[in-house]
């Protein structure tokens, strides 16, 4: 399908902006009030800018998780899609037949995606080197991230070093690293925590690289990890994700955009119904030119695993038709679905809808109900999209 131009989104919002002063309804206008509900937040548009649908679509609402669109993109374009985020793992002091009489050093890139299993390649690698005992302990420089949250002192990932934790994670590091032991046990750090001083420069012992940036948002976004948030500070918090998504949107939308948490879980976050849709068109243009699909980056309805596995609920499960994202929080009253279409009819489709006030699981219905519905109305099609078979520790690089 032809991109559209810029040029052309930013008409459509113009004339969003404007839709009050229109005689009638957008064709499927009736849609939203039949299945969404008045009053709750609808925006719809065709490929060309034509409005298919629109009420409280200039309504700021807490967006929940669909915060994660305007962080995606924000991620991608200050740091691109083949970004790596770096750990690097240095002895302090000297090693002899296995002993290391000094400190392990963790120097933090706050990787998101640092879990069981790159610890584990890490501790692969350590085995390599020769490396059984620390006399020292693990010390920390940089913001850590482990499994999914702070890891400040790097008590978690030490356990998981000396095997005594994510011990589940072994078997699929063990077979994807044929030079890993077959057992924990074997490959296992003793890391005594004894004070043994000394100021030494440390010595590089491994780098892990994660996966490539596209991989692991693809990840985050499937399960809609909050961690978004703690891997915000890498391109300057919050604050910079809100100005990158200020500057997809025409000036006279820019206040209905409003981010001091980047994954969504803040209360102050605020997004209308039409500046979701600017985001979503701002980040599939973004991946076009880089030779990428929303698919790469965003769920695929029931075929990723996550949050859009199961939706939208109902027969037939229409496999393959929504590339979106998911947004919930119930104490702020949010609940929210955006998304994209293939059409033959209007090429692709961009939908954002976002209840407020209603109770989780009835916002949901109506979601589905809607999406089924529209799905119908404009003869949408399977996106192009076969799932990645490997997880995406298994793309990163340990040297």
């Amino acid at each position: 399908m032809r991109a559209l131009p810029s040029v052309l989104l930013l008409v459509g919002l113009v004339l969003a902006v404007a839709r009050p002063g229109v005689a009638g309804d957008p064709p499927l206008q009736g849609l939203a009030r039949t299945h969404v509900g008045a009053g709750q937040g609808v925006f719809v548009r065709a490929e060309d800018g034509t409005v298919l649908a629109a009420q409280a679509e200039d309504r700021a609402v807490h967006p929940a998780s669909v915060t994660k669109v305007a962080t995606t993109l924000a991620l991608l374009e200050r740091l691109g899609a083949d970004y790596r985020f770096e750990t690097r793992v240095l002895a302090r002091g000297t090693v002899h037949d296995g002993t290391l009489t000094g400190d392990l050093i963790v120097e933090s890139g706050r990787d998101p995606f640092l879990v069981s299993e790159g610890a584990f390649l890490v501790l692969c690698r350590l085995h390599r080197l020769g490396l059984r005992t620390v006399d020292g302990g693990l010390e920390v420089h940089g913001p850590l991230l482990f499994d999914w949250q702070p890891d400040p002192d790097g008590r978690r990932l030490a356990r998981t070093l000396a095997g005594r934790d994510g011990a589940e994670a072994w078997p699929a590091v063990a077979a994807h690293d044929a030079t890993c032991p077959p057992a924990l046990r074997d490959a296992a750090l003793a890391l005594r925590d004894r004070a043994v001083g000394g100021q030494a420069a440390p010595t590089p012992l491994v780098t892990h690289r994660s996966a490539p940036l596209l991989r692991v948002v693809k990840w985050l976004n499937d399960y809609s990890n909050n961690v978004f948030h703690l891997v915000a500070p890498v391109i300057g918090g919050p604050a910079v994700v809100e100005t990158v998504a200020r500057s997809h949107v025409p000036p006279a939308l820019r206040g209905e955009i409003v981010i001091d948490n980047g994954a969504g879980a803040g209360e102050h976050n605020r997004l209308s119904p039409r500046v979701v849709v600017a985001l979503l068109d701002a980040l599939a243009a973004w991946l076009r030119e880089h030779g990428k699909s929303l698919t790469d980056v965003l769920p695929v309805s029931r075929m990723d695993p996550g949050t859009l596995q199961e939706r939208p609920v109902g027969d037939p499960p229409l496999a393959g038709t929504i590339v979106g994202k998911t947004g919930t929080f119930g104490s702020m009253g949010a609940s929210a679905l955006a998304g994209v279409l293939r059409t033959q009819k209007y090429g692709t489709v961009t939908f954002a809808i976002l209840n407020h006030g209603v109770p989780v699981p009835a916002a949901r219905k109506r979601q589905d109900a809607f999406v089924r519905a529209l799905i119908e109305a404009v003869g949408a099609e399977p996106w192009p999209y076969e799932r990645p078979a490997a997880a995406p520790y298994l793309a990163a690089e340990v040297e």
